[in-house]
């Protein structure tokens, strides 16, 4: 689920919007009581436009974990004394290998790309026709919002949207006599894999 949905200007790449994404990002699951620390930092996966040495300085040691995706080098790194560049470099080469990374790139693949295939491409928002990157922005973020709350009805009733919901909705009714001449009556929903029932008794004469 997106815990942030920032845009930022053309002309600035990846690594440098990455801090104002991530203060964002903080900031949201501050809300939630779900702060990464340095103790309990959060894993940071990203492909390699995200990677850069003073990024990677700027992680090593914080409350996010790399891995990031490494481009290829022909040639050797050189340092040029930034030891702090190098470790930060070869911190992140050793987390790439691990397993734990591999089955994070997986989820990225499926959660993440997926997100983005479902908001920009199928949702429109590749292109938009508003005035000033205020309201651009706006719009983004409304957009996310429904992606999110579709997420959110998916978990909890099975269809992930309004239209779908009625579809995998169903209902039964039914009326049972009680040993003291009144009735039971007992309604079964079920919305996708969540059944609920709910059952009331009347009195023994309910018309009277």
């Amino acid at each position: 689920m997106p815990v942030a949905a920032e845009m930022h200007v053309a002309d600035q790449g990846d690594t440098a919007t990455m801090p104002d994404t991530l203060s964002s990002a903080a900031a949201h699951l501050n809300a939630v009581d779900a702060t990464p620390t340095s103790e309990a930092p959060a894993e940071l996966i990203a492909d390699k436009g995200y990677q850069s040495r003073d990024a990677l300085k700027a992680l090593d040691g914080g409350p996010w974990k790399s891995p990031i995706s490494e481009p290829h080098h022909d040639e050797f790194l050189r340092w040029h004394g930034d030891d702090a560049a190098r470790r930060a470099v070869y911190n992140n080469r050793t987390r790439l290998l691990s397993g734990v990374a591999r089955q994070a790139f997986k989820l990225r693949a499926e959660l993440v790309e997926r997100g983005f295939a479902l908001s920009l491409d199928r949702g429109g928002m590749r292109r938009v026709w508003l005035r000033g990157r205020q309201n651009v922005q706006k719009r983004y973020l409304i957009h996310v919002a429904g992606y999110n709350l579709g997420l959110i009805m998916r978990l909890l009733t099975g269809a992930g949207t309004p239209r779908e919901f009625p579809v995998r909705a169903s209902a039964w009714l039914f009326a049972i006599a009680a040993p003291d001449g009144g009735l039971i009556v007992v309604m079964f929903v079920a919305t996708g894999d969540q059944p609920a029932a709910f059952a009331v008794k009347s009195t023994p004469d309910p018309f009277g």
